[in-house]
């Protein structure tokens, strides 16, 4: 889906803004999870990801429960291993974000790393922060499919917000 923005160029007057067509902008679900919750690194992750360039365009606190865990994860619910992610991801609050910006969920899926955090590279937030596959701080959406699906099954179109800040036409460039 192609979506056309106006963006300045520095030191430009007004009329003279160009317009960018940007073919990749996308949204993705973020779910900062329970072990981030208690080691207090919610603001550090979200920090990640604004500080890459990315837009928080909907945040929200929750108690994840059976019906949604069972939905959210449908591909794992008849796993010999799903009680005990469904008895983490119930331990605390979540966090859920949808996040926005040029190709977001790759973006997301390469600032989050490898599900097994022992793995992942350095730099990345389980690289960084993650010892555990099951304990791994964070869910990102793997596809923009999926993240589809999973923003519309955790934000209704109410909670999600369009905005625009000044730092976004130094974000991306005027060709891409």
């Amino acid at each position: 889906m192609k979506k056309r923005i106006r963006v300045n160029t520095p030191g430009a007057t007004e009329d003279h803004g160009r317009e960018m067509t940007q073919t990749t902008m996308e949204q993705t679900l973020v779910l900062i999870k329970p072990d981030a919750v208690e080691r207090g690194m919610i603001g550090k992750i979200i920090v990640r990801l604004e500080e890459k360039g990315l837009r928080i365009v909907g945040m929200k606190m929750l108690m994840m429960h059976d019906e949604l865990l069972r939905e959210h994860y449908a591909h794992l619910k008849d796993e010999p291993y799903f009680p005990k992610i469904r008895e983490f991801m119930m331990a605390t609050p979540v966090v859920a974000l949808c996040v926005e910006g040029l190709e977001a969920v790759n973006v997301v899926r390469t600032l989050t790393g490898v599900t097994n955090a022992r793995s992942a590279l350095p730099g990345t937030i389980r690289g960084d922060w993650g010892l555990s596959i099951r304990f791994n701080l964070i869910h990102a959406s793997d596809s923009r499919e999926t993240a589809l699906l999973e923003i519309k099954r955790f934000f209704s179109p109410e909670e999600r917000f369009s905005y625009t800040r000044e730092v976004d036409r130094f974000s991306y460039a005027l060709d891409e």
